[in-house]
């Protein structure tokens, strides 16, 4: 799940942006609403968070010049104009979430996530799995840890996605070699599974030995 984060404050900017990665985001941090307007352009997001206090300009008024354009992205404000007037001016403009600071990343990671779930109508869980600091997106068929793009092969993307799909049951070697493994791939599961691990690290795939691989869930 891609996020553009915009705030200007260099101290929260980085915290927001390392909290948001570590829990399975891709983000692109800005801190103008020049900067945004060009990472929208640029890139194809799943949310904005957006703070409204920026140094060239308001974030209610890009905002609502960005609806204007018929833009759908979901977008939650995050701010310290906790005024009843600014938050429903907030939503009245085209925010679909409006946070006030400070809160609880907790709650900022479930907001985006409610917002994206319904701008897919609902579907989003059908296409979007974490388990620690991996995240899946069949969508964009990747894998993404901490959320950096994991450089896999295609066996190794399919070996992951189950294994993230059923974490904390343990999977047969025949079903993961049934799910992964073409007829012409020359390399065993174990060898594969080898690979894998040194990609992600330690802590997360187990060998059950004479059974299979297990995804650990915690």
């Amino acid at each position: 799940m891609k996020i553009c984060l915009t705030e200007d404050d260099l101290e929260l900017g980085q915290a927001l942006s390392l909290a948001l990665q570590n829990a399975g985001f891709e983000v692109i941090w800005v801190r103008r609403i020049i900067d945004t307007r060009t990472q929208l352009a640029q890139h194809s997001f799943d949310a904005l968070v957006l703070d409204v206090g920026l140094p060239d300009g308001s974030g209610f008024d890009f905002l609502h010049d960005y609806r204007k354009n018929g833009e759908q992205l979901p977008i939650v404000i995050i701010t310290a104009r906790d005024s009843l007037e600014d938050k429903l001016h907030g939503l009245n403009v085209g925010a679909d979430d409006y946070l006030v600071k400070p809160f609880e990343m907790r709650e900022l990671i479930a907001r985006i996530k409610a917002q994206v779930r319904g701008a897919r109508g609902g579907q989003a869980g059908e296409f979007y799995w974490s388990v620690k600091d991996l995240s899946l997106d069949t969508q964009r068929m990747c894998i993404l840890r901490r959320g950096h793009d994991l450089p896999l092969s295609k066996t190794e993307y399919l070996l992951l996605e189950i294994l993230i799909r059923h974490a904390g049951r343990v999977l047969t070697r025949h079903e993961l070699e049934k799910h992964a493994l073409s007829q012409s791939d020359s390399q065993s599961l174990d060898v594969h599974m080898s690979n894998l691990r040194k990609k992600i690290g330690e802590g997360y795939i187990r060998t059950m030995r004479g059974i299979g691989y297990l995804m650990e869930k915690v």
